[in-house]
């Protein structure tokens, strides 16, 4: 695993401003970080729940879904060391946006665990208007304004969650995407803390380059298919496009099929 930042990883507690290393933290001691160099924006929550963002845990049967999900994400990239995922679909509509976000806001809930949700569909980025969040700044200022990293994240008021969101499209996305200047960013968010997820949320794989150009750069590729909808070809198609030793799995999304309350 390659690593840029070997210094003791840092928090600042919400009690105190005390630091906390790595060698001197147990398991016992874990503190949430508080997230000083990081934007603070509020999610609107009435038009996050319009959107089906899991804002609230009134869905019980979609949280158990997204629950399922990240249990088996975890155990699977834990055991390989995985700890960047690109999340993508076959064809345009089919829900990876939607399936970003939620599982981005499950995983901030798990124990001594962090994530970053990046909006690197630099085609159609919509990961804050879903959130209700408001025009943003986000890898279109990076990659041509040279605006800072530490300008783009922002901490939507949910513990152990950062983000990028930004609102401006990039003709040249795929170009973008392959850059060694995104290799290094997806890096610098993976390696700066040990205990972070970084989830991207990618154009379909079945209509642009822009994903497989970004493929390289991330550990695993998590697949969005909609029920009713993904064709088998499709989804074939799409999975061709994926390297064996990356794909993660499939997520079967608006599944309608009744079932049995536990």
């Amino acid at each position: 695993m390659n690593v840029i930042n070997s210094q003791p990883k840092t928090y600042v507690t919400r009690e105190a401003d005390k630091v906390i290393t790595k060698e001197n933290t147990s398991t016992d001691t874990w503190q949430a970080p508080v997230y000083k160099q990081t934007r603070a924006v509020t999610i609107d929550t009435s038009v996050a729940k319009a959107n089906h963002c899991l804002v609230t845990t009134e869905n019980k049967e979609a949280v158990a879904g997204m629950e399922v999900l990240r249990s088996h994400l975890l155990n699977h990239t834990r055991t390989n060391g995985w700890r960047t995922v690109m999340i993508t679909s076959a064809q345009p509509g089919e829900g990876k946006t939607l399936t970003a976000i939620n599982l981005a806001l499950t995983m901030a809930r798990e124990y001594q665990q962090t994530v970053v949700l990046v909006d690197a569909d630099l085609r159609k980025p919509s990961v804050a208007q879903y959130l209700g969040i408001g025009p943003q700044p986000g890898l279109a200022d990076y990659f041509l304004g040279d605006t800072p990293l530490q300008d783009i994240m922002l901490w939507p008021g949910v513990e152990k969650l950062t983000m990028i969101a930004g609102d401006k499209a990039v003709p040249n996305a795929a170009e973008i995407m392959g850059s060694p200047k995104m290799k290094e960013l997806v890096l610098e968010l993976k390696d700066r803390y040990q205990d972070r997820y970084a989830l991207f949320d990618l154009p379909p794989l079945l209509a642009l380059a822009d994903p497989i150009s970004f493929i390289d750069h991330v550990d695993c590729v998590l697949l969005v298919v909609e029920a009713g909808q993904t064709s088998s070809r499709d989804i074939k198609k799409a999975q061709s496009l994926i390297p064996d030793d990356k794909l993660l799995g499939l997520v079967l999304n608006r599944d309608t099929a009744p079932r049995q309350p536990y």
